[in-house]
C-alpha cells in the first residue's frame, strides 16, 4: 500500500485552509504556500474532472485543457473508482449557482 495523506500534519493543513473565508484569502494563501506550477496543475485537474462530468470526450477535454492523456485518465479513474469528492464538490458548486 503506498502513502496516505492522513497525517497530523496534513490535518492541520486542511483545517488551515478551511479557515479562509473567501476566493481572494485562498489564492494568496495558494500563492505563499503552493508553487504556481502546483496551484496550475491542480487547477488543470479540476477543469479535467469538470469536463469528463460532463461527457466531454478526453480529446475535448485535452484540447481545452492541455492535459496530458495521462493526468486525464488518473482523474477519470479517481471519478470513477476514487472518493467521490470531486463529484461532491462540483455537485455543491452546482447548487449555489
Amino acid at each position: 500500500m503506498g502513502k496516505s495523506i492522513h497525517t497530523e500534519s496534513v490535518e492541520e493543513l486542511f483545517n488551515a485552509i478551511l479557515t479562509l473565508e473567501n476566493v481572494e484569502e485562498c489564492m494568496n494563501f495558494f500563492e505563499d504556500i503552493c508553487t504556481v506550477n502546483e496551484v496550475l496543475s491542480i487547477a488543470q485537474r479540476f477543469q479535467v474532472a469538470r469536463m469528463l462530468k460532463e461527457n466531454h470526450t478526453y480529446l475535448e477535454v485535452a484540447d481545452k485543457t492541455g492535459a496530458s492523456t495521462a493526468t486525464i485518465s488518473r482523474v477519470n479513474r479517481s471519478l470513477n473508482y476514487g472518493n467521490d469528492s470531486y463529484s461532491m464538490v462540483l455537485d455543491r458548486m452546482k447548487d449555489k449557482q
